[in-house]
C-alpha cells in the first residue's frame, strides 16, 4: 500500500504461531488461535512505515509483547487490527481504537 495513491490491497493468509511472516501483503488473515509474539516485517524490517491489517479468522488471537509488538492486545475474531512498523523501534505499533 502506497500512501496517497489509489491501489488495491493485497491479501495473504498465515497460520497463527509464535512467529509469523515475513508479511508481504497489506491484509493478513490469520487462522488458528495460537498467541503471536513476533510478526516478521517485509525486507527484514528496513521498510519505513509498513502497514498491515491483521484479521483473525478462527477465533481471538493474543498479540503479545514477548517479541516485536510494542503494546499487546487480544485481536478478536473477524475484527481488523491496524498495525504500523516503526523502523527506529523495530516494533509493530497497534492502532487498537481504544
Amino acid at each position: 500500500m502506497i500512501p496517497g495513491r489509489v491501489a488495491r490491497l493485497s491479501e495473504e493468509t498465515q497460520a497463527s504461531a509464535a512467529t509469523i511472516g515475513p508479511v508481504k501483503s497489506d491484509i493478513v488473515k490469520v487462522t488458528g488461535t495460537t498467541q503471536v509474539d513476533t510478526i516478521v516485517p517485509f525486507a527484514g524490517g528496513r521498510v519505513w512505515g509498513q502497514m498491515i491489517i491483521f484479521i483473525p479468522t478462527d477465533g481471538s488471537v493474543i498479540l503479545s509483547t514477548a517479541g516485536n509488538i510494542l503494546v499487546g492486545i487480544t485481536a478478536v475474531i473477524n475484527r481488523a487490527v491496524y498495525m504500523t512498523w516503526v523502523v527506529s523501534l523495530q516494533k509493530w505499533v497497534i492502532n487498537s481504537g481504544v
